[in-house]
C-alpha cells in the first residue's frame, strides 16, 4: 500500500509499505476512504513529541471494512465506518466508566499511572508515537483497526465523507471542551484558538447553551471563518488587550468558560523561547495562562489544547485565588460520538464547513506544509488515497 510515513523531523514521505494484516481477532483491516491532518500531528513532525522509529501518522480517518477478525461479530467486509481516534479495548476499569483515552491494554508497553514525561502515558492512539502505543495512524491506503467491534461506528449512507470525517477526533474534543464547563444556559463562552478544534468548540457551545460565543486567534483569515460558519465575536490579540476585552464584555467579571484549543504550539515571543530552553520546555503557557486571567472568579478553565511537558512558574497563585476549575485531556469520543453523529444527522451541525483543502495522499509533504505554515488560508485539510 501507499502512506504517508514520518521518518524524522520536518520529513513526511509519500511511500509503499507492506500491507497491514489480521493480528489480533477483534482487528479488522479498514480502506481508508477519507484522512486528514490534525495539529497534533505537527507535534511529532516538529519535534516536540519524539519518535525515532518511522512511523504512519494520522489519527482521523474513516473508511470501509476490508477484512474481519474472528471475533468480531458486529462489522463485516463492505461496512462503511469512522474510526475514535482513541484505541479502547471496551472491557477494563478506564473502559467500564467511559474513560476509554486511559484504557489499560491498548498501550501494553508504555502505558502507566504516573502520566510521566516520557514514561507511563495513557492508553493507545493511532499513530501518534510509540510512547502510545506505536500503532500506524490512517494517512494511508489501508490501516489496522484493534478492538474494532468497540470503536468503530457505522456511517448512514446518505452522508458524504466530509460531513462525518470529523467525527473521529476534533468534533468530540470540541464538544468535551464546552462539556466541561457544565453550562446550565445563556454563559459567556471565550475560547482561544480558531483552528479546526476551535471552530468545533464554537459549534459545540452554541449546542449545548452558550449565550455569548468569543472567538480569539492571531490570524485574521481564521477569525473571519469563525464569524461567517459560526457567527461568533472574534478578538485578535495583535489588535486588542483580550484580557481587558473579554472583561469589558462581561461587566468585569471575565468569561464564565474560558477554553484553550491552542496547546503548547502558539506564537512565543523571543523571551518565551529563551525560557523554554532553560528550563527544559516544549513550546509555551501562554495560552493557558490567558484563560487563567480571562476567566472570572470561580469559573472553569477547559484545556483540550496539547501541552507534553512541565512547565515553570505555572500560575498557580492565581488559579487558587480566583477558585478556577481546570479539566484537560482527551475528548470522551466513545462515550459521545453517538450522540454527535445523530446531531450531524438531524441537521443540526454542520462540520465540514471548516475544510479549506482537499488534497490526494501523494501530496502529503505538501499539505503537511501547507497546514503548518497556514499558507492559503489553511484551516483544515483533508486527504484521500
Amino acid at each position: 500500500m501507499k502512506a504517508a510515513v514520518f521518518h524524522k523531523v520536518g520529513d513526511i514521505r509519500y511511500e509503499t509499505m507492506d500491507d497491514p494484516k489480521i493480528e489480533q481477532s477483534r482487528d479488522v483491516v479498514l480502506r481508508i476512504t477519507s484522512t486528514a491532518i490534525c495539529g497534533s500531528d505537527l507535534h511529532i513532525y516538529d519535534g516536540f513529541l519524539p519518535q525515532f522509529r518511522n512511523e504512519v501518522l494520522g489519527h482521523e480517518f474513516m473508511g470501509i471494512v476490508e477484512e474481519v477478525g474472528s471475533e468480531v461479530s458486529n462489522l463485516k467486509k463492505g461496512d462503511r465506518v469512522v474510526v475514535p481516534f482513541t484505541i479502547a479495548c471496551g472491557k477494563c476499569y478506564f473502559c467500564n466508566h467511559h474513560l476509554e483515552m486511559h484504557c489499560e491494554n491498548s498501550n501494553p508497553e508504555y502505558y502507566g499511572p504516573d502520566g510521566g514525561l516520557l514514561t507511563e502515558k495513557g492508553g493507545g492512539l493511532f499513530g501518534y508515537s510509540d510512547l502510545y502505543g506505536g500503532y500506524n495512524g490512517g494517512q494511508a491506503q489501508y490501516v489496522r483497526v484493534p478492538y474494532a467491534d468497540y470503536g468503530l461506528r457505522h456511517v448512514p449512507a446518505e452522508l458524504k465523507d466530509e460531513q462525518v470525517l470529523f467525527l473521529s477526533d476534533i468534533f468530540p474534543t470540541g464538544w468535551s471542551a464546552i462539556e466541561w464547563g457544565a453550562l446550565k444556559g445563556g454563559e459567556t463562552v471565550a475560547i482561544f484558538g480558531s483552528g479546526p478544534v476551535g471552530l468545533m468548540a464554537q459549534k459545540s457551545a452554541w449546542l449545548q447553551g452558550a449565550g455569548r460565543v468569543i472567538a480569539i486567534d492571531p490570524l485574521n483569515y481564521r477569525l473571519e471563518r469563525a464569524r461567517r460558519v459560526n457567527n461568533v465575536e472574534t478578538l485578535n490579540p495583535h489588535e486588542v488587550d483580550v484580557i481587558e476585552a473579554i472583561r469589558s464584555m462581561t461587566e468585569g467579571r471575565g468569561a464564565d468558560l474560558c477554553v484553550d484549543a491552542v496547546g503548547m504550539e502558539a506564537e512565543r515571543s523571543l523571551l518565551d523561547k529563551a525560557k523554554a530552553v532553560i528550563n527544559l520546555e516544549k513550546g509555551t503557557t501562554s495560552v493557558l495562562e490567558q484563560c487563567f486571567q480571562a476567566v472570572r472568579r470561580g469559573g472553569i478553565v477547559s484545556v483540550v489544547g496539547v501541552y507534553g511537558t512541565p512547565s515553570d512558574n505555572f500560575p498557580i497563585g492565581r488559579v487558587f485565588d480566583k477558585g478556577v476549575t481546570i479539566r484537560t485531556g482527551q475528548s470522551f469520543v466513545h462515550k459521545n460520538i453517538d450522540h454527535l453523529l445523530d446531531l450531524v444527522v438531524q441537521g443540526k451541525v454542520v462540520l465540514d464547513d471548516i475544510v479549506s483543502h482537499v488534497l490526494p495522499l501523494a501530496d502529503i509533504s505538501r499539505a503537511y506544509d501547507i497546514f503548518k505554515k497556514k499558507e492559503d488560508d489553511c484551516t483544515k485539510v483533508i486527504l484521500k488515497p
